[in-house]
């Protein structure tokens, strides 16, 4: 039986969704075909006419997870010109370290592995992670006013996502709800002085 385009399509999307969602939960190492298969609802054979490998699912979950970050940023950053970063920060802090695992945010939870991966993923990676950079150095507070050079915005930009992605990988680490909380209001309150006068 032949499947139409859209079929196949409608296909790969729900493969590289559920991918996504357990290489969060359950590391590389942790996900096997037929975890992936069974959380997408396909078969070996449809997973295998999607993707040559595990390896491949895990780069394209990769590109997928910080191109949806991206476009999030990209959304606050439309919808909310002068807030988006509060806003930001307070969705990542509170809802993205409380979210199931599985739902988490790609940052924290896929770059570990991408740290042990191979050479093609670490490079699909840090370009991924570039066009991060740039999407938050252009919305930056300073950034706006042209008072940061290019290069200041982007470091500003690494602290940035640095700071939030750390924050929110020890706060879901701890197993005491009050110091998770503690972590994320401590993390939100110096994040907000990214690029400000004060934090050059």
């Amino acid at each position: 039986m032949r499947y139409s385009a859209e079929h196949k399509q409608e296909t790969r999307t729900r493969v590289i969704a559920a991918a996504g969602q357990v290489f969060r939960k359950e590391g590389y190492g942790g996900a096997g075909i037929d975890a992936l298969t069974k959380a997408a609802g396909v078969t070996n054979g449809a997973f295998y006419g999607h993707f040559k490998s595990k390896g491949e699912a895990f780069r394209t979950a990769v590109v997928e997870g910080l191109e949806e970050l991206r476009q999030g940023i990209a959304a606050l950053k439309e919808s909310q010109p002068k807030n988006w970063l509060k806003a930001f920060a307070s969705y990542y802090l509170g809802y993205k370290r409380t979210c199931d695992l599985g739902d988490s945010c790609a940052l924290p939870s896929l770059s570990p592995d991408v740290m042990r991966a191979d050479d093609e993923t670490r490079n699909i990676y840090t370009v991924e992670l570039k066009k991060l950079i740039a999407a938050v150095a252009t919305g930056l507070p300073e950034n706006k006013g042209a008072n940061l050079t290019k290069t200041a915005a982007e470091d500003q930009a690494i602290l940035l996502l640095a700071m939030l992605s750390g924050g929110v990988t020890i706060a879901r680490a701890v197993s005491d709800p009050a110091l998770s909380e503690r972590i994320a209001e401590v993390i939100e309150k110096a994040a907000l002085t990214i690029g400000s006068p004060s934090n050059p």
